[in-house]
Parts: structure tokens; C-alpha cells; sequence
């Protein structure tokens, strides 16, 4: 390996390292919400480009605004994990931040699975089922 290329490589280390500490930790529980949003952005792209269903735009197709809106979505949730992480120190617990992850988790899912049933993925019955769980959601989030 060249000069360059370990300089290079120990920077993409450090800021690697810098992250995962903001974060609290590269553990299961990161992996796992970093893992949802990709799957998240790789659905929902797939719906604008192949399917031209989706329901951030008008005409269904890719929005360049929309795209934007969702990496702007998802860098402020990774921001919100990393003060539920120093809440977490602040307070003297371990635990706000994996609650923070979790609901994170839920929320990529269910956008997931949207997607999913958008392409036509998800078969009617369990639709309709996804459906109901969503709807009894909001109206819990609404009380």
C-alpha cells in the first residue's frame, strides 16, 4: 500500500472511529437502524424508478426534492441517536438511546414495508393486516 492510500485510509478510520463514538457504539442496535434506513432508501427508491408509485411526489416518479428530504430525514435521526446517547450519559442510564434506536427501528419498518406493499410485494391479506396495525398507531400517537 502507498503513502496516500494508508493516509487516506487512517483518515476514513478516524472519522469511522469519531462516529461510532458520538454514537454511543457500533453495536447490534446501530447496525440495525443503519441496516433499516438503507433497506428504506433502497424501497423507496426502487418504487419511484420501476414502479412510479410513489406517494412523495405527484406523478409517482423520482423526486429530486423528495430524495433529498429523505437523507436530510434520515441524517437528523442519526443526530437524534447520538443526544439520546449523552442523555444517556448525562443521566447516568443506558437505556434512552436504545428506546431512541428501537423507535427509529419501527418507523424505518414500517416505511419498509409501505414500500413493499406499494411494488406489490406484500400480499393483500397481510396489506390489509399492516394496514390495520398502522392505522391503530396513528391513532394512538394521536391521543
Amino acid at each position: 500500500m502507498n503513502e496516500k492510500m494508508a493516509v487516506v485510509c487512517g483518515a476514513i478510520g478516524a472519522v469511522g472511529s469519531f462516529i461510532a463514538q458520538l454514537l454511543g457504539g457500533w453495536d447490534n442496535a446501530v447496525l440495525a437502524l443503519i441496516i433499516f434506513m438503507a433497506v428504506d432508501f433502497a424501497t423507496g427508491l426502487a418504487c419511484t424508478i420501476f414502479w412510479n408509485k410513489s406517494n412523495k411526489s405527484e406523478n409517482g416518479a423520482l423526486s429530486s426534492k423528495a430524495c433529498w428530504q429523505g437523507i436530510i430525514k434520515k441524517i437528523v435521526t442519526v443526530l437524534l441517536v447520538v443526544c439520546a446517547h449523552y442523555a444517556d450519559i448525562l443521566l447516568g442510564c443506558d437505556y434512552i438511546r436504545n428506546a431512541v434506536v428501537i423507535a427509529f427501528c419501527a418507523s424505518e419498518l414500517i416505511s419498509i414495508c409501505e414500500n413493499a406493499a406499494l411494488m406489490g410485494v406484500m400480499p393483500e391479506p397481510v396489506k390489509k393486516l399492516f394496514d390495520k396495525i398502522i392505522d391503530i398507531m396513528k391513532n394512538k400517537g394521536d391521543k
